[in-house]
């Protein structure tokens, strides 16, 4: 973009405002794009521009956006109670209401929650309550995490150490709380030459298995991982992987945390991933599309074996000392049950199974032989399409990220709102799209990615 006037609002932002997971160097030169509106799949920015939003915010937009209902919910609660916190006994009445549907339409195990303000928060707050627990339970000990690498937790300083994603520790002096991060589970990339996905899923289990021996599984206090990894690159787990993982943790008395802040309410064509995946937690976590993101808001789901360690610790010594000011939140917990109501209501969870059922077709039959792509996957309404410098080797770029970062440049071009994880484009629509839209949105794709291919070609 020219140069901007002193006084417009793309000065004030340069001028003003630090964004996350951006160059700040690169953003003086460039200025921000200020989106102004929101419309269904679509969002407008000042400027007029029309963009498909196929990664529903950050993963996030259930319902789509400008959905009154929600705006309605929000406004008359806060006529009502704008703000009431949960320390101290106090409550409200969207936060019971809501507390107790998250309990009903989860896996069976659990019957408790506790709410925060976001995935990150709530990661954080699953760190101190196990171990919070396992000191209660006379197994202080057992505080070393294990997750995986690529694996995407949050940014605080407890959930950003069991992020697996070096961008998100370098510099910030990160680890800082025990965590062993494990192999990847992506067959396609990690996968060693001739190595059957079931002798993939096998050896991961194994290495598993070791890692907690070589430590003493009196050591080892919780597994956490995204049943389908977002962030680190949309990576669905080898077949067979979660079961494996599951029997493993269980023999040596390590819970199990399911990361579900991405994969909840209807992403997969399931309620939630635990459902489509098989996966039995001690602890849930789930955040975005609890509210669409219209207000901040996430929940960790425990089990009554956890609650029962907790609360006998809180007769213990008096109080359970952890909490925020607006956790529990009346207006974000009024949008939270409005939001799954609309989505109960129009059937989004089997619409995003029959839409993502489309998209992962068309996305495979469209780009799968496209000579800039290396991999698609992905599972209902969540995809990525891994772009590589060559197919029969899987090269990466060098340097990493130049491909991707010119097609999500490309994708702007033509409307489209896509996220590049490095050299993997991701895809995450709002579980309101239909088909035609889909197909809208492969379209403008295909014709960034053709663009991007003569960029690579030409060197």
């Amino acid at each position: 973009m020219s140069k901007p006037l002193p006084n417009s609002i793309y000065a004030r932002d340069v001028e003003y405002l630090l964004h996350a997971v951006t160059n700040a160097r690169k953003h003086e030169e460039t200025g921000p794009i200020v989106i102004d509106r929101g419309e269904g799949i679509h969002v407008f920015d000042d400027q007029g521009n029309k963009y498909v939003e196929a990664m529903a915010g950050l993963w996030s937009v259930a319902v789509g956006f400008g959905e009154k209902r929600l705006a309605d919910a929000a406004y008359q609660q806060m006529l009502k109670l704008p703000y009431y916190h949960s320390f101290s006994s106090k409550s409200n009445e969207p936060a019971i209401l809501l507390a107790e549907r998250l309990v009903k339409m989860s896996p069976e195990k659990l019957t408790k929650v506790f709410f925060t303000n976001s995935g990150s928060e709530a990661n954080d707050t699953v760190v101190k309550m196990v171990w919070y627990f396992n000191n209660a339970r006379g197994k202080p000990g057992k505080k070393t995490f294990l997750a995986r690498v690529n694996g995407y937790h949050g940014i605080t300083m407890a959930s950003g150490s069991l992020t697996g994603l070096p961008v998100n520790h370098r510099d910030f002096d990160l680890p800082i709380i025990p965590v062993k991060h494990l192999t990847c589970p992506h067959f396609w990339r990690f996968g060693l030459p001739g190595e059957t996905e079931a002798e993939f899923t096998d050896r991961l289990a194994a290495e598993l298995e070791q890692v907690i021996l070589e430590a003493g599984p009196e050591t080892i206090a919780a597994f956490i991982g995204e049943p389908l990894m977002g962030a680190g690159g949309v990576l669905p787990p080898p077949a067979g992987y979660w079961t494996k993982v599951q029997e493993i943790c269980r023999k040596y008395d390590i819970l199990i945390v399911a990361d579900e802040v991405i994969n909840g309410f209807g992403r997969l064509g399931t309620m939630f991933a635990c459902d489509y995946y098989g996966i039995e937690p001690d602890m849930l976590v789930v955040s975005k599309q609890i509210t669409s993101s219209y207000q901040p808001l996430a929940a960790i789901l425990f089990s009554d074996e956890i609650f029962q360690g907790i609360a006998d610790n809180t007769a213990k010594i008096g109080t359970f000392g952890h909490g925020f000011t607006a956790g529990a939140h009346p207006v974000a917990t009024a949008v939270g049950n409005e939001n799954l109501d609309i989505i109960e209501e129009r059937g989004l969870v089997a619409h995003a199974g029959e839409m993502g059922e489309i998209l992962q077709r068309e996305l495979r039959s469209r780009f799968a032989d496209h000579p800039l792509v290396g991999e698609v996957r992905g599972v209902g309404l969540i995809a990525a399409v891994e772009l590589s410098a060559d197919k029969a080797t899987k090269q990466r770029f060098d340097p990493p990220g130049k491909a991707g970062a010119y097609l999500f440049a490309r994708g702007h071009e033509h409307g489209l709102i896509i996220r590049a994880i490095g050299d993997q484009i991701a895809f995450c629509p709002p579980l309101i799209i239909t088909e035609g839209e889909i197909m809208d949105m492969l379209d403008r794709f295909a014709r960034a990615l053709d663009e991007t291919w003569a960029f690579v070609q030409a060197g």
